[in-house]
This record gives structure tokens, sequence and C-alpha cells, in this order.
């Protein structure tokens, strides 16, 4: 067994330094390199990959193994340039010594690269980074850096956001202040985190590849959430008007009561337009209706009685709404006196026919859906049974039928014919036996 030890030189310090051209085959030439290169530059970590290339080779050759030690290098033009060098030298050695495998010796991330190159021309077995004890830090550091430099989406979050902190806060600490330029890059800073920790640039992607597609297929969802849109901001206003005419309230949990209790019903209406909107275009599909986009209308006027009844209920406790008064009803024999609703009965109320419309929801979601999975058997089986009533009726008639039922004389004839004693010569079998 051959194995190829190999030491690379992306950048060519060997022909820089001792002038010699590689590849450089052979121990006792790789020995004469390691002399020519510490005299050149002691402090080059190239002489360590040279004598660890030779210990590898030692190695293999302590357990009776054939190890050809060779230097190859790139050249000092290009990148690209460098690379074919040494795939060039490698076919040679390939060529020259034929090996089974081969074991890499490497001694930076530059060098790193070549890997793939030698991997491509024969199987490698190992690759041996050699890294000083002195530079094992500042070595994987910098290895570390051009692989972070190399990525680049990660340029992009994280070298962006802090040049322009870096740019913008001299600017705000000589306009505003050092405090308040700090406070405010620390705020720009913590929502951009969050923006990218919660992925709303995905959301926001998908968002609108939705909303172009429902553009373009013409959904009338589209019209109907641009609408649940607007209730929104109606339904925000609405709430913001109700916090503002409060008088001076100590904590924020009447504040936040009142702006649901006016918000609320705006609200709703814009999550059933936006159902409605989906379930029109449900509708109009060729496909079955879904159970969920059934119960989803019922479901938001559920929700929204809910929370209705409850903000209700909390603010009639504190005074700042009244119980509700019926008045007086009379019509005929009819007569009914005014009686008030207290909070707690509006409440029940409220959650009573919550409760009931959830149920409404749901049978009617159930039905459909249950009408959907009927109606595919049953087209099954007929077609099945009026397949096989066909093929018995054939059988049985002995052919198939014309459209008016009648058998099909002309698919008949094609049958052998039958002898029919009752006619003369015409049915004889035997034409010779009259003579």
């Amino acid at each position: 067994m051959t194995t190829l030890v190999v030491c690379l030189d992306r950048t060519d310090d060997v022909g820089r330094k001792t002038g010699l051209r590689s590849p450089i085959v052979g121990w006792e030439a790789v020995r004469a390199l390691v002399t020519d290169i510490g005299l050149a530059d002691p402090e080059d970590s190239g002489v360590n990959s040279l004598l660890e290339t030779l210990r590898v080779a030692q190695d293999l050759r302590d357990e009776d193994e054939d190890a050809v030690v060779a230097v190859v290098s790139g050249d000092r033009e290009s990148m690209v340039s460098a690379d074919r060098a040494v795939a060039r030298q490698l076919d040679d050695l390939i060529a020259a010594h034929d090996p089974d495998s081969a074991v890499v010796v490497i001694d930076s991330a530059e060098d790193e690269r070549l890997v793939p190159i030698v991997e491509s021309r024969v199987q490698v077995d190992s690759v041996d980074r050699v890294v000083v004890r002195q530079a094992r830090d500042i070595e994987s550091t910098y290895y570390l850096l051009k692989q972070f430099l190399a990525d680049e989406e990660l340029r992009q979050t994280v070298l962006v956001p802090l040049g322009l902190t870096l740019l913008v806060f001299p600017v705000l600490a000589m306009r505003i202040g050092a405090a308040e330029g700090a406070a405010a890059i620390t705020t720009v800073i913590g929502l951009f985190l969050l923006y990218k920790g919660f992925n709303i640039d995905e959301i926001m992607t998908g968002v609108a590849h939705q909303v172009r597609e429902s553009l373009y297929s013409g959904q009338v969802s589209v019209v109907t959430y641009v609408v649940a849109a607007g209730l929104t901001f109606v339904g925000l206003f609405a709430g913001a008007l109700g916090v503002s005419s409060l008088e001076e309230t100590p904590g924020v949990v009447i504040p936040i009561v009142q702006f649901t209790f006016d918000s609320v019903p705006w609200l709703a209406v814009a999550a059933l337009t936006a159902s409605a909107g989906r379930l029109l275009d449900e509708t109009i599909s060729e496909e079955p209706i879904r159970s969920s986009f059934l119960n989803l209308p019922f479901a938001v006027l559920a929700v929204g009685m809910v929370v209705r009844g409850f903000s209700a209920y909390f603010l009639e406790q504190q005074g700042l709404i009244e119980p509700v008064v019926v008045p007086a009803i009379e019509q005929g024999v009819l007569s009914i006196d005014s009686f008030v609703v207290t909070g707690g009965e509006r409440l029940a109320l409220y959650v009573v026919t919550a409760i009931v419309v959830s149920i409404v929801g749901a049978r009617i979601a159930m039905y459909f859906s249950s009408a959907n999975v009927d109606a595919e058997p049953d087209d099954g089986m007929q077609s099945e049974s009026t397949g096989r009533s066909n093929a018995e009726s054939e059988v049985t008639d002995g052919g198939p039928r014309r459209d008016d039922g009648e058998p099909d004389r002309a698919a008949g004839s094609r049958h052998e014919p039958v002898s029919d004693p009752s006619h003369g010569s015409d049915s004889d079998p035997n034409p010779d036996s009259s003579s």
C-alpha cells in the first residue's frame, strides 16, 4: 500500500524563499528543504509543516507502509492559477507513484482550501493541521474571522448595524447628548434584535407573497381584508377616544378595560369581514368548503361577545357605565314593566349567547363536512353500480344493447351462426348429401 504524504503551500512560500520549483519529492529533498526555509525565514510556520510531513511519513514507514513525501506549491499570480498549478502537480505525482491514499499536511486556513482538489484525485485518509503552540489562539481567531467574513448573510446582519451605530452615535452625541444618543441607539439595536429573533422579515415576505398571489388570482378576500384593516383602525381609534374621556384614574387596569370595551365591537366586525371574505373564496372555488372556515365567523362572534361582557361587567362595577334599563312594554293585553339588568345578569347573558353561537357554528360546520364526505362515496358507488349493471346486461342478453334498450344485432352478428333445421339448403351443413 502506497500513501502520498503531501504538504500543501498555496501561496508558493517555498519558491519565493528558496527559488526551488515544486513539486519536491523524496525524503532527502524535503529534509534539505526544511534547512533552506529555516535559514531563509526562521519564523515561518512552513518549517513546522515540513517537519510534520516528515514525521507522518516516518510513522507510516515504521508500520511497514510505503510512504511518498512531497511538497506541492501554487504560484503568486492569482488564486485560480495557484489552484490549477497545485492540481497539475498532483496529477503528475499520482501518475508517477500511483498512491492508494493520501495524508494532507497544512498550516493555515488558506492552504485548507486546496484539500478538495486533493480529494477529487485520490482518497484522503487524514488532514493534519499544523498550528504553532505560541500562535494557536491567533491562528484559530484568524480562521474564524475569515469564515465569518466569507458569509454574506452574517456580514449584513452584524457588520452593517455595527457600522451604522459607529456613524450615528457621534452625531447624536453632539446634537442631543451622549446619554440620549446611547439610549436611542440601544433602543434601535433592541428592536432590530427582536425583528431578527421573531423572523419578522420572513413573515412579511410571506404576507407580501400571499397578497400578490391574491391580487393576481382575483380573490374576494383582498377587498375584505382591506375593509377589515380599516375597521381595525376605527376600533383602535374608538378605544383611544374612550380612554381619553376617562378622568384621572390610578393604575392602568381601568384604561385597558375601557379601551377593550370600546374597541371590541369594531374589531369583531373586522374579523367577521375578513373571515367572510375567506369563506366566499372557499365557496367560489371548486374544492369543498373546509369546516374551519365555516366555524370561524361563529367563533369570532362568540369571543367578541364574551370579551365585551366581561369588560362591561368590570366597568359597571367601577361605576363608569350605567346598568341596562329595559323600558316598559304595553301592547294590548301584553304589559311588561320596566326592569334593570345588572352587571352580573348582563355578563351571564353574554356568556350564554356566546356558547349558543359557538354550538350553532360547530353544528353547521359538522353538517356541511358530513354532507361533503357522504357525497363522495355515493358518487363512486353509483358509478360502480352503473358499470356493474351494464356489464351484467351484456352478459345476460348475449351482447351489448343500443341506446333504446334493444339488443345490438350488428354486434350479435359477429358471433358464430347457429344452424336452423327448418331452413333447407341454406342451413344444411352438408351440401353434397342431396345429390
